[in-house]
């Protein structure tokens, strides 16, 4: 049977309407080797039509948590990486896939292209934030990403070949992967890479992510708090308790709910770090209830002097410094000007190393 000549100035990408994602589903599972891929979070489908008939399907998703050579390519260290959720300026390529009798020359890369033309836009409109960068993971056991190369993605590297579990991450090294990337504007290396993100890329508030070592030392900075509980019904320690807490805090959360949910998204892992009660081969963690009854309780005093000497221990970890203005609208000056206060604070540790008030002058 003679194939159908494609003119490939006439194919045409667009997502996916919701009433085209069953059979978009359908024939994810039917003919990808990895199966559909669940709507999880932030995800984009797309279709690749040809006067109206399909003939690609490709599925835009998050980005990979870790990836040691996006990384380094990109500039980040440790910390910098999670600092204004910058995971969500990158988009992974989770599917791609050109549906049988639709096998023509350079129809992979014109479709790639017309997607990521149109993809930072449609991100925008449906969660509030562009992309900088598109990245996406070949098995070099089946492909060679010809068709990202035709696309001019850059080949970064094979991952080291870990794959995420519910424990954490799996300890033998199964088949790595190729890395590609692909920039959806000409800076976005060095945006991602800066110190501190512009608008309209910065979302949310500060965050750090904490190590091991920073969750396994955190409760010690507790020990010497008074327990304002009692001791009938304790289910977990103060110093567990307030560590989770401030965990929480420091990685972006705010509020007793948002607390908790953090505590309970802990794996395994981490819990132990916390020094989290061990049940039934299970590590617990403080509900919401628990979380707001300590918070509430515990000596402000006591738990400012700690949170301190947990930053005083950390805050030579600052690579980068950030220097905020606020004027105190209802603090006037004998002549009544407002006052200004002028703050240095630490990226990563979140220390305030000095304030300064000031008032213009008349």
């Amino acid at each position: 049977m003679e194939q159908t000549v494609v003119n490939l100035d006439e194919v045409q990408v667009r997502p996916a309407a919701r009433s085209e994602e069953p059979l978009h589903r359908q024939l994810m599972a039917a003919h990808h080797y990895l199966g559909y891929l669940p709507k999880i979070g932030q995800t984009l489908w797309y279709i690749a039509t040809y006067h109206e008939q399909w003939v690609g399907l490709l599925i835009f998703s998050a980005a990979a948590w870790k990836c040691a050579v996006r990384d380094q390519w990109i500039g980040w260290d440790f910390h910098r990486q999670y600092d204004y959720d910058r995971l969500k300026l990158i988009a992974n390529n989770s599917r791609f896939l050109i549906l049988p009798d639709w096998h023509r020359t350079n129809l992979g890369s014109k479709i790639l292209s017309l997607c990521q033309k149109r993809l930072s836009e449609d991100w925008q409109k449906r969660f509030g934030h562009p992309l900088l960068l598109l990245e996406t993971f070949v098995d070099p056991q089946r492909f060679q990403g010809t068709v990202y190369r035709a696309a001019n993605w850059s080949y970064l590297g094979l991952t080291r070949g870990y794959r995420r579990t519910r424990q954490g991450y799996s300890t033998q090294s199964h088949s790595p992967k190729k890395v590609f990337v692909k920039v959806l504007q000409t800076n976005a290396r060095a945006l991602l890479a800066r110190p501190v993100l512009p608008l309209p890329y910065r979302q949310g508030v500060p965050k750090i992510m904490l190590s091991a070592q920073q969750m396994q030392s955190l409760p010690d900075f507790f020990l010497d708090i008074p327990d304002p509980r009692r001791a009938q019904g304790r289910r977990h320690s103060l110093p567990t308790v307030l560590a989770i807490a401030c965990g929480a805090i420091l990685c972006g959360m705010r509020g007793y709910k948002a607390m908790a949910d953090w505590a309970q998204s802990l794996g395994p892992k981490a819990r132990e770090r916390f020094r989290c009660r061990r049940v039934g081969g299970r590590y617990l963690v403080p509900s919401e209830s628990i979380i707001r009854n300590v918070m509430i309780r515990v000596g402000p005093t006591d738990l400012d002097r700690s949170v301190q000497h947990w930053n005083q221990a950390y805050g030579q970890q600052d690579s980068t410094l950030a220097i905020d203005g606020k004027t105190m609208c209802n603090a006037l000056d004998k002549n009544g000007h407002q006052t200004h206060v002028m703050s240095v604070v630490g990226h990563h540790s979140k220390s305030c190393y000095t304030q300064k008030k000031s008032a213009p002058c008349p």
